[in-house]
């Protein structure tokens, strides 16, 4: 375990960040409200638009008496109010905007990561309706519901590809768009997306035209103090080469009890374009440490059990480390004006230490008794090497237009899971604890446990898929289909971590479709679309701390299947979308045999249908307006149990609902309040349907003043998360029977200073 920084060190940090909040240093300055950058050209938002326009960045020429249109990769352009961006990139589809594209996408902006105070991927995802969370706010990791189902580390892509992002707490302070797809996403982004609600996929910040110099010093309470630094240039002499480099290091007190936490971030984007040729290369590091006690996940026996306080620290005494370093190298280059060949290779790693999962307060009781699960150090690995190649063409034939992709992706995943654990049979019996009293502390019996090293691998997934797409345009674009089918492959193995003997495998292959369609009939302000998609996953691991008889082990893969339609209305500074969809998938659930054995496995089909309703842009003169309202009705349509066959999944609240409003006051323009409201409805927490957690609803207080310090440009920034400081449960765990805490009232106060 890493050693924490000596008290002096630490005076200095915060004496450094504390004055830096309240006046700004000369030395280090910023370009705040830096339009976004360019992944693979280094335009601003501005040159991106223009290059959005069919006449702007095209080039047109005829083969062989066949009229020929390609155009180049860009960042989409924010939309009018900046938090949400026109566009997202649907990986061998390319860049789409949103009235183009047949899937429900929303990409949130560097803007809305830097006016929430966004540290984490769980402080940006509040904000998407269709978004819930397994995990609480201040947990080691961080875990995802869309449209009600799981999404996990390995769900997230970073720059497109996947098994590079960060896993556990992802940080935001070096990405310029985080990009939620709903819906399956193995057959856009390439490898095999163990998600079927959705995919995530990070976009890293690059160099734009304009110079970025910014400096931003934070507070979040309790006493939680960091700094946060962004450089951009370009250089060369037609400025072919762009740098972009954040570094973010915080330490202190968090809103959690009695908990501390240090947090350590450097990422690296470097570019390259000029003539046919467009390269970059990204690096990343982050390191996360908490100690003295962690958030827990409560095992409730009944209903109307009352939540803790959200700063409730029932497990004092324990700590924990995760690391993440990666590094990705992608390329483009145009063959022809109209053929441009692509490439990817990265790698990443991932490490953890400590008290890391199985933090789970079982057998709570209507009184609040509780009991602890065993205390664990684990020492967990995570090595993977992603890869892709393809070709994307275009062409006309006739009066039609196509957008050819033909592209193949690797994945090769190894996985290491190992600990000690303070044992006692069944459960630590001998430590009852009531869940409204955290003054106790676990500390001799966590130190009592050795620490495990570093063991040999117990699982490993090899993901491979090959794909063709055609997207066919017709009527001046106003219709577009788009066709594609992938063969994807899975391959999975388990190993015993001290022999390597193999102990469990599957294989599967299976080709898969795409179907999707978009219809302008009235125009390019309003657009119908509809998808079919399939998807093939890997199975899930069974938790290995979990006791199950096939704990460790990873599950069969499967197929899941989503059906969709709906409609976008873009009003140029206000736009909407209507969604209806339906997603099958087996269901999961646990199986307990006559010697009380639990096996988790697959019993039946899960079936999720849903309406979504996104909106975001401006309303009004200096008022902006994002968010949106889902309905979900989840259902168990057959299991081998009847007593669940009928049942809602757990997990599953059938309405959610997300707001948030800007408004920059009258008596003065450098003056922005916000407000967000996020609403959960009561959703069970057990596939029979017996214990439920009521609905709950949390308001966010915002407001952010700019200004000019000798001559520095400074824009100060306050939020209030759950301003009301409500107790409540926030959800359903990933595994069945547990409740997750809402978190309790957080400020954070921040001064960004530019030059």
């Amino acid at each position: 375990m890493k050693k924490k920084l000596s008290p002096a060190r630490k005076s200095l940090l915060y004496a450094l960040v504390g004055s830096s909040l309240f006046w700004p240093t000369p030395a280090i300055a910023a370009a705040e409200d830096t339009p976004a950058m360019v992944p693979t050209t280094g335009q601003t938002d501005t040159q991106a638009a223009a290059a959005a326009k069919p006449t702007a960045k095209q080039r047109e020429f005829t083969l062989a008496g066949i009229e020929v249109t390609a155009s180049r990769q860009t960042l989409s352009p924010a939309y009018a109010g900046g938090q949400v961006a026109r566009g997202a990139n649907l990986g061998v589809l390319g860049n789409r905007d949103f009235m183009d594209t047949p899937f429900n996408v929303t990409s949130y902006t560097a803007q809305t990561i830097k006016d929430q105070q966004a540290n984490t991927l769980y402080d940006v995802l509040i904000n998407d309706s269709s978004v819930r969370f397994t995990t609480p706010t201040g947990q080691a990791a961080e875990y995802y519901k869309i449209r009600g189902l799981d999404i996990a580390h390995d769900h997230l892509y970073f720059n497109n590809m996947q098994g590079l992002a960060p896993h556990y707490r992802v940080p935001v302070e070096f990405l310029e768009r985080v990009e939620v797809l709903k819906g399956p996403g193995s057959l856009l982004y390439g490898g095999v997306n163990a998600s079927v609600g959705g995919a995530i996929n990070l976009v890293s910040k690059r160099a734009g035209a304009e110079d970025v110099t910014s400096f931003t010093t934070n507070y979040t309470t309790s006493s939680h103090l960091g700094g946060h630094l962004d450089l951009g240039r370009r250089f060369g002499k037609n400025k072919e080469w762009g740098v972009r480099f954040n570094g973010l290091y915080a330490d202190g007190d968090t809103e959690t009890d009695g908990q501390s936490r240090e947090r350590l971030l450097g990422a690296l984007g470097v570019d390259y374009r000029r003539d046919r040729w467009r390269l970059s290369l990204d690096a990343y590091g982050s390191q996360d440490y908490y100690e003295n006690g962690l958030i827990s996940m409560y095992q409730l026996q009944s209903n109307n059990i009352k939540a803790p306080h959200g700063s409730t620290n029932l497990l004092k005494g324990t700590s924990g480390e995760t690391r993440n370093n990666g590094i990705l190298f992608k390329g483009e280059y145009d063959l022809q004006d109209n053929l441009t060949t692509y490439f990817g290779f990265g790698q990443a790693a991932s490490r953890a230490t400590g008290f890391i999962n199985g933090n789970h307060i079982l057998l709570v009781q209507a009184d609040g008794t509780a009991y602890p699960r065993n205390l664990f150090k684990q020492n967990f690995w995570n090595d993977a090497t992603s890869a892709e190649l393809g070709l994307r063409g275009a062409y006309q034939t006739g009066s039609v237009k196509h957008q050819l992709v033909l592209s193949s992706s690797v994945l090769d995943n190894e996985y290491s899971s190992t600990f000690n654990r303070y044992v006692t049979t069944p459960y630590m019996s001998d430590y009852p604890i009531s869940i409204y009293d955290d003054s106790f502390s676990f500390a001799d019996l966590f130190d009592s446990v050795a620490w495990t090293g570093q063991g040999g691998k117990t699982a490993t997934s090899d993901l491979s898929s090959y794909l063709l797409a055609d997207t066919l345009s017709f009527q001046a674009e106003k219709v577009q289909l788009t066709l594609g089918v992938r063969r994807q492959s899975v391959k999975t193995r388990n190993f015993n971590a001290v022999t390597g003997v193999r102990t469990a495998g599957h294989d599967a292959d299976k080709t898969l479709p795409l179907v999707g369609f978009v219809i302008k009939p009235w125009g390019n302000s309003v657009a119908l679309y509809g998808n079919y998609i399939e998807a093939l996953s890997p199975g899930a691991e069974v938790g290995a701390t979990l006791g199950y008889t096939n704990s460790g082990q990873l599950m069969a893969p499967y197929t899941s299947k989503q059906k969709e339609i709906g409609v976008k209305w873009d009003r140029g500074k206000f736009a909407n979308t209507l969604s209806l969809f339906q997603i099958s998938r087996p269901n999961t659930m646990v199986v307990t045999n006559s010697l009380n054995e639990k096996t988790q496995t697959y019993d039946g089909e899960q079936e999720s249908r849903g309406v979504e309703w996104n909106t975001f842009g401006e309303i009004a003169e200096n008022v902006r307006l994002w968010g949106g309202i889902s309905y979900l009705r989840g259902e168990i349509t057959s299991a081998t149990e009847a007593a669940t066959k009928g049942n809602t999944p757990f997990g599953i609240p059938k309405w959610t609902m997300n707001a948030g409003v800007e408004w920059d006051t009258p008596w003065t323009k450098d003056l922005t309040l916000s407000l967000r409201a996020v609403y959960t409805d009561s959703q069970y927490i057990n596939n029979a349907n017996t214990i439920k957690l009521p609905s709950w609803v949390r308001y966010d207080l915002g407001a952010r003043y700019k200004t000019e310090i000798n001559s520095l440009p400074v824009t100060y920034r306050l939020s209030v998360e759950n301003l009301f400081d409500k107790q409540y449960w926030a959800g359903a765990f990933s595994m069945e029977g547990f409740a997750t805490l809402g978190g309790p009232r957080t400020v954070k106060l921040s001064a960004t200073m530019q030059l």
